[in-house]
Order: C-alpha cells, then structure tokens, then sequence
C-alpha cells in the first residue's frame, strides 16, 4: 500500500449546521479537475489517505469526513444520502469549486450518486465504488447483518482501524457507538433510485469486486441503468455506452476501495 503523504491542505467548512472537515491533496493543475474523495460507512480521511495518496498523483483530491465520521462533528439530525450530498455541495460552494469529478465508495458511493442526481451541474465524472442503487441490491445475508449495526457493537470493534483512527481524531470519541446507530438506521431504509440514475447525464463508472456483496445480475441491471450492455460496441467503438464497468478479479466488497487495482481502474477514465 502506498505510504500517505501529509495533506498540502486542510479545513473546516461551515455549512448546513455542520463543522465539516476536508482534505486537500495535490495541486490543480491548469485545465484540470479537482476529485472529491467519499469514504465508506464508519471510515474516515485518515484511514483512506492511502488511496487519497495514489490518486494525488495525476490531480487534486479533496477527502471529505462526512458528518459524524472522522474529524466532522455529529449534529442532531439522522444521516441521509440526500442531506449528505447537500453538504458537499455547500462544501463545493465554500471551496470555491464549480465543478468536479466525484469518487464515493459503498455509503460515500451513495452519497455521490445522490450528488450527481440532487446537483448534477456540480459533477463532471462520476465513479461510483461498490455501491447500490437500490436497498434491495445487497446480498440477503449483508441485508440481515444491517439489521444488527447496533452501537451495541462498538465495544467489539475497538481493536478494529475504524475504531483505532475514529478514537484518535474524532473530536468526541465517545460518539463512535452513536455512528454506529444511524449507519444502521440509514442502511436498513428503503430507496430506490433507479428512475433517476437513468436520467443522468455525466459518464458513470462502476466498479464492482467479482464477489462483492450485490450480486452480478444486480450490477449489470445498475450499468444497464446508464445506458450500459444494450448493444455490441462496434468496430471502431461507436457503440459504446457513455458511461463504463470494471468488475475487479479476486476482491471482495471489504478490499476492492484499498486495492491498487481500483485505482488502476479508475485513473483512464477520470482522464487529466
């Protein structure tokens, strides 16, 4: 894994009653894009600067503690992939940042789709990481286990690296068991977004881990979605689909955000 380097930015956004923290890695280079970096449930920038590091190699990347993780102070309101993606907008806003190419992995892959729906001019490219359309999309056994992410499990996670980072720089690491709570809450809600992932306008690449927790028939009906696996390319490619799918050999839902081989995936389709 890729040392991570110190980050040449960093701050506190003030927006929607949220102390939101950010990352900035990397210059921007003239024409460039910058790529906003969503983690998964319970992560936070700390545990993901490895692969902020890898991706700071060829652009900018702004990491994002979403509310309640990392160094982004809870506030009293549930977490919703719709508020979420409101919040990166402000934070865009603050940054100064028209627009920019969105990475979100598992819930931040949530989040970003929801950005890509809720403020699609703010959204250049978008990859979406290991991450549903849909409640229904999950495994029934991953589906159950939702229905057990209790903060009665914080004890049991405390040797566990999101345990580890969160209680190092969370400005109340008491408040990890309460993550924990409205993770699960937020995961066992019904939605279903298909309607609206198909009106979107932006390239979309998925990236999925050959065993991941959502089925193949279930990704190929997302990238179906998007315009994807309706005819054969052609040729000379003219009957390719706007937006792409990379289904990586070998991982699992739980490693495919930390492998070199997502990077590798992602890199040629965010371009310079």
């Amino acid at each position: 894994m890729t040392s991570p380097t110190a980050p040449t930015k960093t701050g506190y956004a003030h927006v929607n009653g949220l102390h939101l923290y950010y990352e900035v890695r990397g210059p921007l280079a003239d024409g460039g894009m910058p790529l906003v970096l969503l983690h998964g449930g319970l992560h936070n920038t700390t545990l993901d600067a490895p692969v902020a590091t890898r991706l700071a190699q060829g652009r900018q990347v702004i990491s994002v503690d979403l509310q309640g993780h990392g160094r982004t102070a809870d506030v009293d309101r549930p977490l919703r992939y719709e508020q979420l993606a409101d919040d990166l907008a402000a934070l865009l806003d603050e940054l100064r940042v028209p627009q920019a190419d969105v990475l979100g992995y598992s819930l931040g892959g949530g989040v970003g789709l929801r950005l890509a729906i809720q403020h699609p001019s703010r959204v250049r490219k978008l990859v979406v990481v290991s991450a549903p359309f849909s409640n229904t999309g999950w495994y029934p056994e991953v589906a159950a286990a939702f229905q057990h992410l209790t903060g009665a499990l914080a004890d049991m996670m405390k040797p566990a690296p999101v345990y580890q980072t969160y209680a190092a720089i969370a400005p109340d690491s008491a408040g990890f068991a309460r993550l924990i709570d409205k993770t699960g809450e937020l995961q066992r809600r019904p939605y279903d977004w298909s309607a609206e992932v198909s009106k979107l306008s932006m390239p979309v690449l998925l990236v999925f881990a050959d065993a991941d927790s959502m089925p193949p028939s279930y990704i190929a009906q997302f990238y179906g979605l998007l315009g994807g696996g309706q005819r054969d390319g052609g040729l000379d490619g003219s009957g390719r689909p706007k937006s792409s799918l990379a289904i990586l050999p070998g991982r699992t839902h739980y490693d495919l955000f930390e492998s070199p081989a997502m990077v590798t995936a992602v890199e040629p389709f965010l371009g310079p």
